[in-house]
């Protein structure tokens, strides 16, 4: 059973969510606003926060921000626009998945449950490793990444990335194996998923995304 928190100003939308989260065995709270959100998360363990992005009083990238500075809580933002920009912002702000409404109910639910699956994997993973590329050094156990010494800032879901092609280095991996492993679902993904999120992931690495290898038509590589 997971907790969930449902934050949208729209009470059919949350109504709609509870009823299939709660189908499906999890505990459901709810908030009408990004304050109230902030609020309830600051007093409380969530293991997934869903979250609308357009909502009086704080915005849901807003109520993110002000979360991300205290916990490290999965999130899954709701939106009715779809633009490019809006994705890109929210995965540079920690956001783990993003779906456009309108939106099915089931797909949600799976993208919530992939989402805290990949989550607790991570965290409970027992790797003690360290690696080194040239001026990269990665660090399995504590989840830090340095780059020629000074600690990197990535979100969730690039570091999800980064350790995946690492642990898979110089293997082609297609974009559809990575979604299957590093967001854990392969139909509700699609290809601009994994190239925002590689954009991303290069331009935080700085000198060392030479590692990152785009294969044509296919995927990519971490090539060392």
């Amino acid at each position: 059973m997971y907790k969930i928190l449902i934050v949208d100003d729209e009470e059919h939308i949350r109504e709609v969510l509870k009823e299939y989260a709660e189908f499906e065995g999890h505990e459901v709270h709810e908030a009408c606003d990004g304050m109230q959100a902030v609020e309830m998360a600051k007093q409380t363990d969530y293991d997934i926060i869903v979250m609308d992005v357009m909502m009086p009083k704080l915005d849901g990238f807003s109520a993110c921000k002000e979360i991300r500075k205290l916990k490290n809580t999965p999130m899954l933002m709701l939106s009715a626009r779809g633009e490019e920009y809006d994705k890109l912002f929210g995965f540079e702000i920690g956001v783990d998945d993003y779906v456009v409404k309108p939106f099915s109910p089931k797909e949600v639910m799976a993208r919530v449950n992939a989402i805290i699956k990949r989550s607790a994997a991570g965290s409970t993973a027992e790797n003690a490793e360290a690696l080194r590329f040239e001026g990269l050094e990665i660090n399995f156990t504590s989840r830090d990444v340095y780059i020629d010494g000074e600690k990197a800032s990535l979100t969730p879901k690039e570091y999800d990335l980064l350790f995946y092609l690492v642990r898979n280095k110089n293997i082609a991996l297609t974009r559809n194996r990575l979604l299957e492993e590093v967001w854990g679902y392969d139909f509700f993904g699609d290809d601009r998923t994994i190239d925002t999120h590689i954009k991303m992931l290069r331009n935080n690495l700085g000198p060392y995304r030479k590692f990152i290898v785009t294969l044509r038509g296919m995927g990519y590589k971490f090539e060392v």
